[in-house]
This record gives structure tokens, C-alpha cells and sequence, in this order.
């Protein structure tokens, strides 16, 4: 419930609603309670302005005033809401009140409207007098006009009670709508890759979002041009180190042809395998910084087919080592638009780590498959595969998987997930035999162009 709380009160957009809707919420009860009293006040006076017109209309007609009980009264109506029209009897008469008449009214009532209680009855009344020199008072009963004007104001404030609701709906929704872009950029940003540091384009924003927007570009624009440094850094480092490295290479081979004990020929080996380890890593470093720099559009298409045929020529002697059985076992091929040494550079490293820790006398399966939106590119090895839980930490730089013999530079896949990233394609890693949990099956889909078989 706090971290829900919390997270209320950090809302800009919940607070900024509750604050208009509080607004809105008390000037509508303040309007609701002036028209509420304002229809009940015209409801009273209409009411009286009917009185008038009656007393005015049996004057100007003169219409005779029944003192008896109406005999012809309205079944469906109601006794306690009709209008009482009585003639006033003159001072100090001694005449009895007929029947229907209001017992104890008084005789010397003003001309004009007024309220008056006889016996406990709260009526008001309009009280005239005739050019036949007669008086008449005309009346209801006061709580019978209240709840015709109640009745009445309340009808003239349903428009009120139903546009409140409405209205606080509609600032809600327009307040979500005017923070939408702030939503939108967010999500664009959590789905970038962390190569991507593009400025944010400002254009779409308020004003007074822009500056927000300005100092992240301003951020971003440092985190690249730091990322840049760093990476030059490190090519720079790598080429500079493989002059030396060179260097020891050549005099480890001079040294070899010398003469020397067993054990010191031992030892000779063991640092030439430490030497080519080290070029091997520097070539990837390199290969690395290379992939992480832009680079230009493809020109034309490049087949699959021909692509994979060259990265066998070049790595069949390292399976052949192994005695691992290496082959393309499907006969499609596919074009894609991307760079010729991108997809070689792809390719020829998901193949080398296949080789790595595929085990002697293995098998890695090279395959296309293609549909008319997209190509799949998979390399199936029978090595011990990748679990589940480190798939998507292999993509990291220098990481190795633990518990393998096979020791390598740890920037395979990286390079592999660095081009794919750049050139719109997408790298999955699956078992190769799901029953055993064990093989290695990486699949890489690119954008198709054409495809034939």
C-alpha cells in the first residue's frame, strides 16, 4: 500500500488531474447550489404570478366565486395541491364559512402575496380585491408549492449533476493525452539497443518538455562521444600491441629451429600457444571496433549460399583438425541486403565458436531457410549448448560461459550481436537436441530480398 501511495504522490500526471478535478468538483457545487436556489426562487415566483393571473382573470371576467364544495371535482386529483379561491366575508360578519373554505382565515388581510399559518397550515396566499367592491383570496398550501419548486429545481439541475462526471472524465483523458509523448519517448528509449544513441527529436514536445529533451540529447551526445574515445582507445591499444606481438611470434619460430632439451621445447610451445591466443584476441578487439563503427549501405545483395561456401573454405581446416563434420545441408539460397564482410564476419564467427566447443568427432550443420519476408541463417553444432538462464548474458563482451574446457576470447557472439543489431536482424540461441538439452543452435533471421531454390 506505501509503495502504492508513493507512487500516487510522485505522479505529476495523478496530482495534476486531482488538483483540476478538485477545482472543477468545487466550482460545480458552488454553480449547483446558486442555480439550485436561483430555479427554486423563479419556481416560488411563477407560482405566485399565477395567483395574480387568477385573481386578475376572475376580476376582469367576473367569474363567479362558488362558496360550496365543488361537486365535480377530478377523480385523479390530488385534495392537498388545489388552488383555493375564496371570498373574504366583510368585518365582523357572522355569516358561516362554506364548506371547502379555509376555517379561520382572517378578514383583514392586505391586498397582495403573503404567507400565512391559520392553525397550523402554512399557505400562501393572494389576496385582491374586486371592482364589485367584494375580496377574494386565492391560495395553496405552502408545502405543496416548495416541492413543485424543488421538484423543479432539482430537473434544472440534472444537465449539472450529469456533466460533472463527464467533464472530470474528459480533463483526465486530455491531461493523459498531453503527457502521451512523454510516454512515448520513454518507450522508445527502453526499446533501443545500447548502441543506439540518437538525439531525440524535440520537434513533437511543448515547450516547456524541450529543455528536459535538450539536456538528454546533451547527455546522450556526451555518453557517445565518451563511448567513442573508448573505443578508439582500444583499437588503437589492440593494433599497437600486434607489432610486438609479431616480434615474439618470429623469434618464438627462430627459436624452435635452435637446439634445446625436451623440457625447454615444452616450454616453447606452451608460449607459442599463449602468443597465438593473445593475436587471436587482438584480432577479435580489432574486428570489434570495426563492427561498432558505422559503416556504409549496402550497395547490392549478397548470397547466403556464397557467403557460407567462402566461410567453409576458410574454417574447414580447424574442423578437419577436430575431425568434426562440417557441411551445408540444404541446397536454397537466399539474398539479403546487407554488406558482404558484415555477413562473413556474422557467419564466420557463429562457425568458429561452433568449432570451439564442439567436441572431436562432432557435427555442426549449417542450413537456409527461407520464407517470402525473411531468411534464417542457423548453425546447429553438437556441443554442450548454452543454458537457458546465460543466453542473454553470452552477448556480452569478454563473457564466457563457465564449466567449458574450451577457452576463447569471449567476443564471438558479441561481434555476432553488434552486426546483427546494426544490419536489422534478429539472433536466437536454442538447443540443437531438446530432449538431451545439449548442441548449440543459433539462428540469425535477416529481411529477405529474393529467394530461390
Amino acid at each position: 500500500m506505501d509503495g502504492f501511495q508513493g507512487k500516487i504522490n510522485r505522479s505529476l500526471q495523478f496530482r495534476l488531474s486531482a488538483w483540476l478535478s478538485l477545482v472543477i468538483l468545487g466550482v460545480a457545487l458552488a454553480a449547483v447550489v446558486v442555480a439550485f436556489v436561483s430555479a427554486f426562487q423563479e419556481a416560488i415566483e411563477l407560482q405566485d404570478d399565477q395567483l395574480r393571473q387568477m385573481a386578475a382573470l376572475i376580476n376582469r371576467q367576473r367569474l363567479p366565486v362558488n362558496l360550496t364544495k365543488p361537486q365535480n371535482a377530478l377523480p385523479d386529483s390530488d385534495p392537498e395541491s388545489r388552488i383555493v379561491v375564496q371570498l373574504l366575508p366583510q368585518l365582523h360578519s357572522l355569516a358561516p364559512l362554506a364548506a371547502g373554505e379555509i376555517p379561520g382565515l382572517p378578514t383583514d388581510l392586505p391586498d397582495g402575496i403573503q404567507t400565512v399559518t391559520v392553525h397550523r397550515l402554512s399557505l400562501r396566499l393572494f389576496v385582491k380585491s374586486l371592482d364589485s367592491g367584494a375580496r377574494i383570496a386565492i391560495g395553496q398550501r405552502t408545502s405543496v408549492r416548495d416541492e413543485v419548486a424543488r421538484d423543479s429545481a432539482w430537473h434544472t439541475l440534472m444537465p449539472f449533476l450529469v456533466l460533472i462526471p463527464v467533464l472530470m472524465i474528459l480533463v483526465g483523458n486530455v491531461i493523459r493525452k498531453m503527457f502521451g509523448p512523454l510516454k512515448t519517448m520513454a518507450s522508445d528509449l527502453d526499446k533501443r539497443d545500447e548502441e543506439d544513441l540518437r538525439e531525440i527529436t524535440d520537434t513533437q514536445f511543448p515547450s516547456e518538455i524541450r529543455p528536459f529533451v535538450v539536456a538528454i540529447n546533451r547527455l546522450l551526445s556526451r555518453v557517445a562521444q565518451s563511448v567513442l574515445t573508448q573505443r578508439r582507445f582500444v583499437a588503437a591499444a589492440a593494433h599497437e600491441l600486434r607489432s610486438p606481438l609479431t616480434a615474439l611470434s618470429l623469434q618464438a619460430e627462430r627459436l624452435e629451429a635452435a637446439d634445446m632439451s625436451a623440457e625447454a621445447r615444452d616450454r616453447l610451445a606452451t608460449l607459442r600457444k599463449g602468443i597465438h591466443r593473445n593475436r587471436a584476441l587482438l584480432d577479435q578487439l580489432l574486428t570489434l571496433a570495426r563492427v561498432q563503427e558505422s559503416s556504409p549501405e549496402p550497395s547490392e545483395a549478397v548470397s547466403v549460399r556464397y557467403v557460407l561456401r567462402q566461410v567453409l573454405e576458410d574454417l574447414m581446416p580447424l574442423a578437419e583438425a577436430k575431425h568434426i563434420d562440417l557441411g551445408l545441408v540444404t541446397e536454397s539460397d537466399a539474398k539479403v541486403l546487407v554488406t558482404e564482410v558484415d555477413l562473413i564476419t556474422l557467419v564466420k564467427n557463429l562457425v568458429a565458436n561452433a568449432i570451439r566447443y564442439t567436441p572431436n568427432n562432432g557435427r555442426i550443420d549449417l542450413s537456409i531457410q527461407t520464407t517470402q519476408s525473411c531468411v534464417t541463417l542457423q548453425v546447429a553444432d553438437t556441443g554442450p549448448g548454452i543454458p537457458h538462464e546465460e543466453r542473454d548474458r553470452v552477448f556480452d563482451a569478454f563473457y564466457r560461459v563457465l564449466g567449458h574446457d574450451n577457452v576463447g576470447s569471449g567476443l564471438g557472439l558479441s561481434i555476432v550481436k553488434t552486426i546483427a543489431t546494426r544490419i536489422g536482424a534478429r539472433v536466437t540461441l536454442d538447443y540443437s537436441d531438446e530432449g538431451k538439452k545439449s548442441g548449440l543452435c543459433v539462428r540469425v533471421v535477416l529481411p529477405a530480398l529474393l529467394s530461390r531454390r
